[in-house]
């Protein structure tokens, strides 16, 4: 699937994924070890925020949430309505360098091309500022497919592979990788990985 179609699908299922999935969990409670140790006032951005339930809502107010789904963050401003949204994929991030504190991206990375992974992480350490955290899922196995009949409706997934990701994110210029294994929205368990962001980025 093109980016496109992944973005109509992804309209088409909001809301049933908005409804089937559980708002608490321990991937959520991840989120207060990340705040924990963040400045006074954090900046935080959660990428493929959807409808905000799960990640942005447990952020401080005022975090900004970037979706692709124009549904989605209609779900979002009713359910975050504190927080600043942003219509944007997340291969292009409309921030500017070393503008946040941190970034989550919870079950988010894996709906892009996996060749387009790393692009992806170049991005977030753009953004992030050096010291900065990254919070995000990091898949188990790899794979590429389309899951018909997912949320009633259609849905793309793509990974290279546990390694391969900790290395894309080792090239893309973060350092200090933790990883934990934590519930996921839908009721099974997912691995998540800190990582920070080193001071000084490749060229």
């Amino acid at each position: 699937m093109d980016r496109n179609a992944v973005r109509h699908a992804w309209d088409a299922v909001s809301e049933a994924y908005a409804r089937t999935r559980d708002p608490t969990g321990s991937d959520a409670a991840l989120l207060s070890n990340l705040l924990r140790d963040l400045p006074e006032n954090p900046v935080v951005l959660d990428v493929g925020c959807g409808d905000g339930a799960r990640t942005l809502a447990n952020l401080p107010a005022g975090s900004i949430g970037l979706d692709f789904s124009r549904r989605g963050l209609e779900l979002a401003t009713a359910t975050v309505p504190a927080a600043q949204l942003v219509l944007a994929d997340m291969l292009s991030v409309p921030l500017r360098d070393d503008s946040v504190d941190a970034i989550t991206a919870y079950h988010a990375v894996f709906h892009v091309p996996s060749e387009s992974h790393p692009a992806v992480y170049r991005e977030f350490a753009r953004v992030v500022k050096p010291g900065g955290t990254l919070l995000m899922t990091l898949p188990g196995g790899r794979f590429e497919t389309v899951r018909r009949g997912w949320m009633g409706g259609k849905m793309f997934f793509s990974s290279p592979g546990r390694s391969q990701t900790l290395q894309f994110l080792r090239d893309a210029g973060f350092d200090q990788l933790e990883t934990r294994v934590a519930d996921d929205p839908l009721g099974t368990k997912s691995e998540f990985v800190f990582a920070r962001r080193a001071a000084n980025l490749s060229s």
